[in-house]
């Protein structure tokens, strides 16, 4: 095996060069491949001759390219049957990552060039964006590693961490305040204050709200079963996790405000459907009923627009339950709080709350400490 440069010159005279992997396989077959850059060639040289002695690897001329990668990935989505709405966002991903490696094939893959992309990524678009990107790059590689088309997954070590320049959420900025909500929910619509009062009270995800059925609320012992929820285009299914399957504690205003409208309502389906009985579409959630209700309450921004977007009831939640009783809030750990949001990992819980959670005095926490442990013991 070798690595060399090669050098030529376009038919405008223009000079180019690049560097080619020279090596030949288990059958003594003879391949070579061709990289821009000396470091990619050198990470596909060491890889190829781990591949080669193990048996594992894919001449880059019998290798599928991304793009063909990316259709089986997608193909492998239809059979598991995800929800529509899962697939139309697994291809649009999927054409983002087609539009900068699609011909590539996937025995030229390397580490060091998934690090490129990431950084291409990361300089192109919004850190969040670019971060659903790769981790879609990664599953479209497994799936093909899965077929048997590539030997490892090179994308398995790339990350893209939070920007640590970004603040983390912030009362009256991403969270409405407690004074705020008081507003908002004084001047909401009769037909509008059950629906924001379960959401606000609650916690649970919007898709989730718009799928709640009567036969999931336990009026008699205060308790919301989240057993499905609606996707965008109002297909009733379970929760994305098992996590998400979950059981929420209800207080009195949220039962006796239910339980009104239980009296108030026809539907004895859903507990907040349209007009004509289906899952309300997910836009009209701030257009028709919290835009609105924040306008009424003048929780709004500079321009007169709502201040906060339906998604945010949910951070306020977990800011009520995060928050000491001293101050209004429930105080509750980080495990239950994680539990009642219905996340898939405590680690996601922390990564989005964490911030929230009271300090506390730790110079007298640890002054009253020493004094404990050091004062003599009376016999």
């Amino acid at each position: 095996m070798s690595i060399r440069r090669r050098t030529w010159k376009t038919q405008s005279g223009e000079s180019r060069s690049s560097w080619l992997v020279d090596y030949r396989d288990r059958d003594g077959q003879r391949h070579t491949a061709s990289f821009e850059r000396r470091k990619d060639a050198d990470a596909y040289h060491a890889q190829v001759a781990v591949d080669v002695r193990a048996g594992t690897h894919t001449a880059p001329s019998r290798s599928p390219t991304v793009t063909e990668a990316i259709t089986d990935w997608l193909e492998r989505g239809e059979t598991e049957q995800l929800e529509r709405a899962t697939l139309k966002q697994y291809r649009e991903l999927g054409a983002h990552i087609e539009q900068h490696l699609g011909p590539t094939r996937l025995a030229l893959l390397t580490t060091p060039g998934v690090n490129a992309f990431r950084d291409t990524l990361c300089r192109t678009m919004s850190r969040s964006m670019a971060r659903k990107i790769l981790t879609a790059f990664k599953g479209v590689l497994s799936e093909a590693q899965r077929r048997g088309n590539v030997a490892q997954n090179v994308a398995i070590g790339v990350s893209i961490g939070p920007d640590k320049r970004k603040a983390g959420l912030e009362v009256g900025r991403d969270i409405p305040s407690p004074a705020e909500i008081q507003r908002i929910l004084a001047a909401a619509p009769e037909r509008a204050r059950p629906l924001l009062v379960t959401a606000t009270l609650t916690g649970v995800r919007a898709s989730e709200l718009r799928g709640l059925t009567w036969d999931d609320v336990n009026l008699q012992h205060g308790e919301l079963h989240v057993r499905q929820r609606a996707d965008r285009y109002g297909v009733l299914g379970q929760p994305k996790s098992r996590a998400g399957q979950r059981t929420i504690p209800l207080g009195p205003m949220v039962v006796n405000t239910l339980k009104a409208w239980r009296l108030a309502t026809t539907s004895t389906g859903l507990v907040f459907p349209t007009r004509t009985g289906k899952a309300t579409d997910h836009s009209n959630l701030l257009r028709r009923v919290f835009g609105p209700a924040q306008i009424a309450a003048g929780v709004v921004t500079t321009s007169g627009k709502p201040k906060y977007s339906f998604h945010a009831l949910r951070h306020f939640y977990a800011s009520w339950c995060i928050n000491r009783r001293i101050d209004g809030g429930l105080e509750l750990p980080l495990k239950v709080v994680s539990t009642r949001l219905g996340h898939a990992s405590i680690q996601i819980t922390a990564d989005r709350y964490g911030h929230l959670f009271p300090r506390g005095d730790d110079g007298a926490e640890l002054v009253a400490a020493e004094r404990t442990l050091l004062t003599p013991i009376n016999n």
